[in-house]
């Protein structure tokens, strides 16, 4: 779950393993409320609760899925009137040329192949997942711990009322570096 995007070559981070989701969440509020800048949060499944946690807002991909659908409905309909009633009419036993429940299952499933693939293709350009970026991946992560990745924007930042949070909410480690993205 990223939080922001806007990072420079030059940005450190600071980083914090914990055991039990429940100090995940709490050292997140609080590092919100401080005013630490979360870069993103890694755990081995969904845990309620964390969005709000970080501050994050609700997602618009579902308006965007809803927009590509009907973008494929309107599409799958032109297509299939336009070829039997317009560019190819066949008169098959005195049926009509535009036959609407015979459009009904092409339509559907145009429909649902162009919300599911644009809405993939936007999810992927958003979160800038290109195919070959590297990534650090952290311990453990996709078994049993969980980590809090804080972004250190300027000088300003200070480490040690960050390792202190961190402390105070039972933190197994605590690593810096600026490879993380």
């Amino acid at each position: 779950m990223r939080a922001t995007n806007n990072h420079t070559n030059n940005t450190r981070f600071t980083a914090a393993y914990f055991k039990r989701e429940e100090d995940l969440l709490a050292a997140t509020r609080e590092a919100r409320t401080k005013g630490f800048a979360i870069h993103d949060v890694y755990t081995p499944y969904a845990v309620h609760g964390l969005d709000e946690a970080m501050g994050l807002q609700r997602t618009r991909l579902a308006w965007i899925a809803f927009a590509a659908g009907a973008f494929g409905l309107f599409c799958g309909l032109l297509l299939q009137i336009w070829t039997s009633a317009y560019d190819w009419p066949l008169n098959v036993g005195g049926k009509p040329f535009n036959s609407f429940p015979l459009f009904i299952p092409v339509t559907f499933e145009l429909t649902v192949l162009f919300s599911g693939l644009i809405a993939i293709g936007v999810l992927f350009l958003r979160n800038r997942l290109w195919l070959f970026k590297r990534r650090r991946v952290f311990e453990r992560v996709t078994d049993d711990r969980f980590v809090l990745v804080l972004r250190q924007p300027d000088a300003s930042f200070d480490a040690e009322r960050a390792v202190a949070l961190f402390a105070g909410h039972q933190a197994l480690n605590v690593i810096e570096g600026d490879e993380f993205v």
